[in-house]
């Protein structure tokens, strides 16, 4: 299946699925497709360089040593 029938076909079912959705719900259906794509979406690439310049500029870096602190590895 080519990736614009995809995006057709899930469109429609997502479509769909709203559809069904009480209308008391909607909103916080819409809070998680948005969280959801915020989640999987990286930012662009121009915008994650600025941000790092940025916050090295400012001071708000970590040493690479403790970037692991507080993670159990088991």
């Amino acid at each position: 299946m080519k990736s614009s029938a995809k995006r057709s076909t899930c469109a429609k079912e997502l479509t769909d699925e709203i559809a069904h959705t009480p209308p008391e719900y909607l909103p916080m259906l819409l809070r998680i497709v948005r969280s959801y794509r915020e989640s999987v979406t990286l930012p662009r690439a121009k915008e994650s360089v600025r941000r790092g310049w940025k916050e090295a500029r400012g001071g708000t870096t970590y040493p690479v040593s403790t970037l692991w602190d507080g993670i159990d590895p088991r």
